[in-house]
């Protein structure tokens, strides 16, 4: 028996159904298969409403676009579980198979829980980033995991903010800029790209730090070692906002700092034969051959 979570877009009709559908077939065949509550009741599917963590299945499957799997990865929280993931909507980068081949995948995988050989699967890691907003006045540290990036920017609109950065320890420059992001190199083609910051393969190992609309003469990314830790304080009287993987998790003020640097957790990815990075950015962008 395998232990199986199902994750799926609470707004897509279609991920509703397939949720469905990969129920019945799991059961049928002996499988124990859940739903954190909030997903459950979002897409009424409340009989398999369950608290279990998602720590401990043995698979994951997500049912929806890259914002799904993204949530996939919090839910996990760093614990080592592969994630297949099927693509409801649009081309994704991190999704796997597309809903007329999940069964057939999930058959796959099921029949060689190892993955071997060109008729099996290979787990596929994806570097994770640890952010922390360090304690202030005898208050706690906040930790979070980013799969994309974490991303300090304005709350006002009109106004740029102060951002120092330190590299190890060591003093680099303070930003005059919009925000300030700091992606692996998964996150290189989310919101990092769209700050011209450089597209890098997930299968490298970096640190990237990308300023947003600096207002300033240097406006280069910097592509660091993944050994290299970041360090960011909030510099002058505006607030920021912190958002990890796209959801916004602190505001933080004068003096307070947030550390990145790369987790010893990562994302686990169940691929069917080769995932060629270079072939989906190629379709993402519309590239034509030359």
């Amino acid at each position: 028996m395998t232990a199986v979570v199902l994750v799926a877009h609470r707004q897509r009709p279609e991920a509703a159904s397939l949720a469905r559908v990969v129920a019945t077939w799991l059961t049928e065949r002996g499988h124990r298969v859940w739903m954190v509550p909030g997903d459950a009741e979002a897409i009424g599917a409340d009989d398999l409403a369950d608290d279990d963590a998602p720590a401990r299945a043995g698979l994951v499957v997500c049912l929806g676009g890259d914002g799904t799997v993204l949530r996939s990865v919090h839910l996990l929280d760093g614990a080592p579980v592969p994630i297949l993931g099927v693509n409801v909507g649009q081309l994704g980068y991190l999704t796997e198979v597309e809903p007329h081949a999940m069964l057939d995948a999930l058959e796959r995988y099921l029949a060689r829980p190892g993955g071997s050989g060109d008729d099996g699967w290979h787990v596929e890691e994806r570097m994770l980033l640890d952010v922390t907003v360090l304690g202030r006045a005898g208050s706690g540290d906040q930790r979070f995991r980013a799969l994309n990036e974490g991303v300090l920017e304005k709350l006002e609109p009109g106004h740029t903010v102060r951002l120092r950065v330190r590299i190890d320890g060591v003093d680099f420059t303070s930003y005059a800029a919009d925000g300030l992001i700091m992606a692996t190199p998964t996150g290189s083609t989310a919101y990092s790209l769209s700050a011209r910051g450089p597209v890098v393969s997930p299968r490298h190992r970096a640190l990237l730090l990308t300023p947003v609309s600096p207002h300033m003469l240097f406006d280069r990314s910097l592509v660091l070692d993944p050994e290299e830790r970041i360090e960011v304080e909030v510099g002058g009287h505006r607030a920021v906002v912190l958002s990890v993987d796209g959801q916004r998790t602190a505001t933080l003020g004068a003096g307070d700092v947030v550390r990145v640097a790369a987790s010893s957790s990562t994302a686990r990815f169940v691929r069917f034969g080769e995932h060629r990075f270079h072939q989906i950015l190629k379709a993402k962008f519309g590239l034509a051959d030359r």
